[in-house]
């Protein structure tokens, strides 16, 4: 454990003979996955590996040991549909320039994600931020994740696209991961139906992510 007391971590069952994952040459059972959000988190879990409790943004500190990036992305291609499970084999900022690299989990294809500062939800600015970085997708945590020199892999579900955008989920997830019961409220009332449709996508990109990670 961290020194940082609100970092949750936790552990279930050990993979099968300390499998490897070949491409960071470290046993999967020594891998903590960091994770924004408790449901994210419950899905980690769910694999048997160990997992933490970040926040958004990495807010609540990053547990000691080597990294895995593990969540839900937002699109900035229009090509990426919910669910897609990105591997990414980079992490870049807001102006390209490269924050990590890797060869990556050896789980999906390769895809390079954008180390968000907030929330992009307006299509025409992902598809911008597409153009400039090159980033297919965008998180608040792999930045964060990298400059810890720890990070091994980032493993992300497409979870809301430029066509299929979070809307009034986005105040949904409180700073510390956990849920806004006021924010689901208000999104609800907001647009009944874009609810619907993103916590949909929402759960399937997650049962997208448990699957690639227990295969």
């Amino acid at each position: 454990m961290s020194g940082y007391p609100n970092v949750s971590t936790g552990r279930c069952r050990r993979a099968p003979g300390g499998a490897r994952r070949p491409e960071t040459g470290i046993a999967s059972d020594a891998l903590v996955l960091a994770c924004a959000t408790r449901a994210e988190l419950r899905v980690a879990r769910r694999t048997g590996a160990r997992a933490a409790l970040v926040g958004l943004g990495a807010s609540n500190g990053v547990p000691e040991g080597p990294l895995v990036s593990f969540g839900l992305a937002g699109a900035l291609r229009d090509d990426l549909p919910v669910g897609t499970v990105l591997d990414a084999t980079r992490v870049v900022d807001a102006t390209g320039a490269e924050l990590w690299s890797g060869e990556g989990l050896g789980v999906s294809a390769p895809a390079t994600i954008l180390a968000g500062e907030r929330v992009v939800d307006d299509p025409d600015e992902r598809r911008l931020l597409h153009e400039r970085t090159g980033a297919d997708a965008i998180d608040l945590e792999s930045g964060a994740l990298a400059r810890t020199g720890r990070l091994r892999g980032v493993l992300r579900a497409v979870s809301d696209t430029p066509a299929r955008p979070l809307d009034g989920l986005v105040g949904a997830v409180t700073a510390s991961g956990g849920v806004s019961w006021a924010g689901l409220v208000r999104a609800f009332v907001r647009s009944p139906r874009s609810f619907v449709r993103s916590a949909s996508d929402a759960r399937r990109a997650l049962g997208r992510l448990e699957r690639s990670w227990a295969a």
